[in-house]
């Protein structure tokens, strides 16, 4: 059976009522095949390409069945990315937003000790990279004993990436009583082992890659010189003129290069890889995500599992080493249901990576000319009125989500005797407020930070500064998000 709503699977009304907050309205192929095996509780091995759905598709099922009143990680999800992982958590947390879901990222780069404070708080899913995971797990900072659910997400990327003994060591120290979900946009046999060893007659799911590959995306080649190419990919801009467009580069060095001359060119652009400080990969991706430019110029690791949606084009400055990764970066657009395009730029060199390519993915490419001159100043005049207009920035439904929530900051916490039903009993008795309208509370040991929904933290904050906490009165000021 088709299932058409949200609301048709056995979903609790806090799930659901997220769900609707966060536009979500039909489940995608993925989340309709998913969902209901995951609420069963049983493995699963789901290939479905990057773009589909598939973060809902296993965080919609672990928000419902995570128990609120458990203190410790009950779900661990692993990821190859820093930039993945962050995001699955804001999706974790923006789902399980009004059950009060607590998803703690782990990742490197990030100071160890700020995510073992963290877990030592309330944490009811945990979300990492490999290495990060392996670290607090053997420093005994990550409770394993309550983990009731292990998802493996882009696994033929974590395997790309060298992390299959990382995980291995994981799946190893978990209990062994638990689900096992994995999903991957390809099934090379290192998955598909991982599947055998440690996973308990898991259901399979294919979602066809026909209509993500090809339906939704016009995909091309243009053969040209190396020593062409800038020239040919500034034609491109011209004609083509997409409001949002990936440009992906084979080195952190050809990233740099090209960056550098769009920027001359006074082009809107940024750039993303993996030499660059965490913090500005994150401020880069958020800026994109936005509409704050056009033109990202990226290595296949930095925009890996990037979920950004409106992405016109991708265009391929360099043809992937890795076959898999042609579909992985050519996935960056045409997502929801959108259509994109994704062009690559072929030299002669390149003609055994094209064939491998295309073997992988089972059809020709089509061939097409450059861009004529004529069709160039054409479009000339469009695409420079385009470069100096400011875009109006994108908002997409999480910030809208997150807009009606403030978090208040009071300096007061465990070392004051302080508990999470201090706070909800005080709060919850305000004129105005009710518990459903008290998030995410996190105590650290003198300071407590309290989610408000729905548009009621003003208020809160407001009567607050004169209400006492279990006969304290305690200063409370507006915290960051």
């Amino acid at each position: 059976m088709s299932q058409n709503h949200f609301t048709d699977y056995a979903l609790s009304e806090e799930i659901v009522r997220a769900l609707n907050s966060l536009g979500y309205e039909t489940p995608t192929e993925i989340q309709t095949e998913v969902i209901p095996i995951a609420l069963e509780k049983k493995d699963l091995v789901a290939k479905s390409q990057t773009g589909s759905g598939k973060t809902a598709a296993y965080g919609i099922p672990l928000c419902e069945l995570v128990d609120w009143n458990e203190n410790k990680p009950q779900a661990l999800i692993l990821t190859p990315t820093r930039e993945l992982a962050l995001q699955v958590t804001e999706d974790i947390t923006n789902i399980g937003r009004f059950k009060r879901i607590k998803a703690t990222p782990l990742y490197g780069k990030h100071p160890f000790h700020i995510q073992k404070a963290e877990l030592k708080q309330r944490t009811h899913v945990a979300v990492g990279t490999p290495g990060r995971v392996l670290d607090h797990i053997e420093r005994g900072t990550l409770s394993l004993d309550r983990i009731a659910y292990l998802v493996i997400d882009e696994a033929d990327e974590m395997l790309n990436m060298g992390f299959i003994e990382q995980v291995q060591s994981i799946i190893q120290a978990l209990p062994s009583d638990r689900v096992t979900m994995l999903f991957s946009a390809t099934f090379p046999e290192d998955v598909a082992k991982l599947s055998r060893k440690y996973m308990n007659k898991p259901v399979e799911i294919e979602i066809k890659a026909t209509g993500i590959t090809t339906a939704t995306i016009d995909h091309s080649l243009i053969q040209v010189k190396e020593s062409d190419k800038l020239a040919l990919l500034q034609d491109l801009l011209i004609v083509e003129n997409p409001d949002s467009c990936i440009i992906f580069c084979r080195t952190q060095e050809n990233v740099d290069t090209l960056f550098r001359a769009l920027a001359d060119l006074e082009y809107p652009c940024d750039r993303i890889h993996g030499g660059m400080e965490q913090d500005e990969r994150f401020e880069v991706m958020n800026a994109f995500r936005r509409g704050q430019f056009r033109y990202l110029i990226a290595t296949d690791v930095a925009a890996r599992g990037i979920d950004i949606t409106n992405i016109t084009h991708v265009i391929n400055y360099d043809i992937p080493l890795e076959k898999e990764s042609y579909v992985h970066r050519t996935g960056r657009t045409g997502r929801a249901g959108k259509t994109g395009k994704a062009i690559t730029l072929i030299t002669p060199k390149d003609s055994k990576r094209l064939a491998d390519i295309e073997a992988y993915i089972g059809f020709a490419i089509p061939n097409v000319k450059a861009p004529s001159e004529e069709a160039v100043d054409r479009r000339r005049e469009d695409f420079e009125q385009k470069l100096h207009v400011k875009t109006a920035l994108k908002k997409d439904k999480r910030e809208q989500l997150n807009q009606q929530i403030m978090k208040l900051n009071f300096n007061g916490g465990k070392k004051k005797k302080l508990r999470a039903v201090d706070f909800v009993g005080t709060i919850a008795k305000l004129d105005g407020v009710s518990a459903d309208d008290i998030g995410i509370i996190t105590i650290l040991d003198n300071v407590t930070d309290v989610e408000i929904l729905n548009g009621k933290g003003p208020l809160v904050l407001e009567i607050m500064k004169n209400t006492t906490v279990k006969g304290k009165l305690l200063k409370v000021r507006k915290g960051n998000k």
